[in-house]
């Protein structure tokens, strides 16, 4: 398709009876890979929760692969990592086990097939945990929980991958794993939309960034210094001892 895979136009929402958006625009293009920053509190899990249809907008539009998103049913080309959260959610589980969950959305109700076994492999090749695939995921560190949950959204060989925070409060060797994992989507021609406190080391591999500030859009272009504010605020996920000090944003400061 030439059009966005994902857009956002004049999109306001609402949490808890409070306007948390403000007439947002946010477009992911094919094979785009695009950053959504602020600071803790600007609306930029909100925004990309409404861009999966996990919040309901108050105005404005919003689409999925050219297809209002109110009508879109084609659930298999989205691959979404929410906010960090135990992979197990409390059900015992393998580490393969939760990643092939993430074909459901293919398969439905029928047996797996070899293509679908061969999927759920490579996700847990891509994010380094081929080797702990038959280990419960009660097991795993935090980090490893991420990566469990993005194996998983991988496992769906998603078009359009959406990940909110999946870098925070994991240690450099989880956000080092992060980065070749969004590498070899990008190569492979999947759009990527990240949102992030900081870029780390996925900085060389965003193409376009967008900066909310106050539930609206404040800069939008090439990951550069716009005059941006301060990124240093811990993010209220992070683990303190192994959140970085400083980052690639925090020279974009006012």
């Amino acid at each position: 398709m030439t059009g966005p895979v994902l857009s956002l136009r004049g999109a306001h929402a609402e949490l808890g009876g409070r306007e948390v958006l403000h007439g947002v625009d946010l477009a992911v293009g094919p094979g785009e890979v695009v950053a959504l920053l602020g600071a803790n509190g600007s609306g930029k899990s909100t925004a990309v929760r409404a861009a999966v249809g996990r919040v309901r907008l108050t105005a404005g539009a919003w689409e999925l692969f050219g297809t209002p998103g109110a009508r879109f049913r084609q659930w298999a080309r989205l691959g979404y990592v929410p906010q960090r959260t135990t992979a197990a959610a409390g059900v015992p589980a393998t580490v393969r086990e939760v990643v092939a969950s993430g074909r459901l959305a293919r398969t439905g109700l029928r047996p797996p097939r070899r293509a679908d076994r061969a999927a759920v492999t490579r996700a847990l090749e891509l994010v380094g945990l081929a080797d702990r695939a038959r280990e419960s995921v009660d097991a795993l560190s935090g980090g490893q929980h991420q990566r469990v949950l993005i194996a998983r959204a991988l496992a769906g060989e998603p078009e359009l991958l959406v990940m909110d925070e999946p870098m925070a409060g994991v240690d450099l060797a989880a956000q080092d794993v992060l980065a070749g994992t969004v590498r070899t989507q990008a190569a492979a021609g999947t759009s990527v939309l990240l949102v992030l406190h900081e870029l780390g080391p996925l900085e060389p591999l965003i193409d376009r960034a967008v900066l909310l500030r106050d539930g609206r859009v404040e800069y939008t272009g090439p990951p550069r210094e716009p005059a941006l504010p301060s990124q240093t605020a811990l993010h209220p996920h992070a683990d303190p001892a192994t959140a970085p000090v400083k980052g690639p944003l925090d020279r974009w400061t006012s």
